[in-house]
């Protein structure tokens, strides 16, 4: 376990497919040998925080619900049987391994909203002072499609970055990042590691694999755009074996993502993190030249203003190209913003009326070529 015991702080996640079985539920020799490696890297010193899904695929095998698409309200009450017992399981085994354990079900809010990301990583972080181990997952019964996560690879990231944990693990059905599908490609190459996760490598996803998993190589690359900029290495690989954790050690196959080289730390870790913003900010070459070099966003350099926010909302920095290049908090609700785009900083106050804020964005609250970094090929074309 000497590759993954170097890290303080290792957050786990866990595909449904490898813990639940369609016809006969839980896989409970695999969980008990994940708990046994989760054990090993507790008493090295390493804390571990779990990620795990598999409450819907659980509950509806315990209620007998099948294969068949669920409505959102089975889904819901399959996510409320299955919790129960999902919790359950967590906690005999890690019982067995001599830890403790705590639940902890987070909705997207928790994790979007400022007040709500730092009461979770306080409890979190309590649980961890304690040495017990958080067991963490979307809360499915109250959960709806607008204002939920969708998959686990990105709460996963968000848990591990809101933490500061210094690598992410993803274990799931396939060993790691391959220059396509492999399933459709007998041709493609596997990707032992990834410096910076660029457009070309963001083009080799391919759909969900299973049909337990929500997710797929897409929602894995999400997660280490956000995972990365943070500071939080990341590794895929397959989880099917037993031991997993101990797998890596033992040389099997996976990826690892490097974390940036400088990353984004404390509140700008939030804001790099959000995972859908609420607007959109197009800005011409020279506004990016300008973000490029570490100043804020003025309103001359927006050209187009798109989405419905307020002021203090998550944006979306765009490119000429479309390219997000950043992320912030923008300081005029969506309507002053487009009344004021393209002006320069002192006929703001002539058009709304009443002395305003001369940054469309501050520099304090922006986050430039982070979770969604420019490649080089595009900053030369915009620095030429």
């Amino acid at each position: 376990m000497n590759a993954l015991r170097k890290y303080k702080r290792i957050t786990v996640k866990i595909g449904s497919a490898l813990l639940v079985d369609r016809a006969t539920g839980l896989k409970r020799e695999w969980l008990a040998s994940l708990v046994d490696d989760v054990a090993a890297l507790n008493a090295a010193g390493t804390e571990v925080l779990v990620v795990s899904s598999g409450a819907i695929a659980l509950g509806r095998t315990i209620l007998g619900l099948g294969r068949r698409a669920l409505k959102l309200e089975e889904s819901q009450a399959a996510a409320a049987v299955g919790q129960i017992a999902l919790a359950s399981a967590w906690s005999e085994e890690l019982n067995r391994a001599g830890l403790k354990s705590g639940q902890i079900l987070l909705t997207l809010g928790d994790t979007e909203e400022r007040r709500r990301y730092l009461n979770a990583r306080a409890t979190i972080g309590t649980l961890l002072k304690m040495r017990a181990v958080p067991i963490i997952n979307e809360n499915d019964t109250v959960a709806t499609t607008e204002i939920r996560y969708g998959d686990n690879d990105r709460l996963a990231a968000r848990v591990a970055t809101m933490m500061g944990g210094d690598l992410l693990v993803l274990l799931s059905d396939i060993d790691g990042l391959y220059t396509a599908p492999p399933q459709i490609d007998p041709d493609a190459k596997f990707l032992p590691m990834v410096e910076r996760i660029t457009p070309e490598i963001e083009a080799m996803a391919g759909a969900a694999a299973s049909e337990l998993s929500r997710g797929g190589m897409r929602t894995k690359l999400d997660a280490g755009k956000i995972a990365t900029t943070a500071g939080t290495a990341m590794i895929i690989t397959s989880g099917a074996r037993q031991n997993p954790l101990s797998a890596i050690e033992r040389g099997e196959r996976f990826t690892l993502f490097k974390p940036s080289r400088a990353p984004v730390k404390g509140y700008k870790t939030w804001i790099a993190g959000q995972l859908e913003p609420a607007g959109r900010l197009t800005v011409d070459a020279g506004a990016v030249r300008a973000l490029m070099s570490g100043k804020s966003l003025l309103p001359a350099g927006v050209k187009l203003v798109s989405g419905h926010f307020s002021r203090g909302d998550t944006v979306a920095v765009l490119s000429p190209e479309g390219r997000e290049i950043a992320r912030g908090l923008v300081a005029y609700d969506a309507a002053d913003a487009i009344r004021i785009a393209g002006l320069k900083t002192d006929e703001i106050e002539t058009v709304l009326g009443h002395q305003a804020r001369s940054a469309m964005v501050h520099r304090d609250d922006l986050v430039v070529s982070g979770t969604h970094e420019v490649s080089e090929d595009e900053a030369a074309r915009v620095k030429g």
